[in-house]
């Protein structure tokens, strides 16, 4: 019984672990979100789009875990300040297709390494890690998701 109990201990200093990296992530977000004159749904939709350029908003919506009342606002916004463009899909014309447009891009460039930002504190987190202690949180990190993500799959199925 020790044992299991000390196995639990682990997972939950882990799991600790992970909440307090992410809760300072967010924190950082929404000060970086907050600097440039968005919404966090806003910036989470920019930050989706500049890793994979265009996508369906339902896509979008799907990745970035909005509901889709709160990111059709958030694109509406988006779209009045000229950040990105909507388009039909050509198959499916109740899909809208997003795109970041040349003003979306370059604050996407400029949130990456505003001084004090999200990016630009976390890159110097990263930085102060040797290239061995990098390589193996990487390595840790996938194995982790790697598990989870089976064991979704497969509570999925039955």
């Amino acid at each position: 019984m020790n044992q299991d109990n000390e196995k639990l201990m682990r997972s939950i200093r882990l799991m600790r672990s992970f909440r307090r990296v992410q809760k300072n992530m967010m924190c950082l977000d929404q000060q970086t979100a907050a600097r440039n004159g968005l919404s966090m749904p806003q910036y989470a939709i920019l930050m989706t789009l500049a890793k994979r350029q265009d996508m369906t908003q339902k896509t979008v919506g799907e990745v970035s875990f909005l509901p889709k009342s709160t990111l059709s606002q958030a694109v509406d916004g988006l779209a009045r300040e000229g950040l990105l463009e909507r388009q039909q899909v050509e198959d499916n014309r109740r899909e809208m297709g997003l795109a970041l447009t040349a003003k979306g891009e370059a604050l996407v460039h400029a949130i990456h390494s505003q001084q004090g930002g999200s990016h630009q504190r976390f890159q110097e987190a990263v930085e102060s890690l040797t290239d061995e202690q990098y390589e193996k949180l990487l390595e840790l990190h996938q194995h982790i998701s790697a598990h989870l993500e089976i064991r979704d799959l497969e509570e999925q199925r039955r």
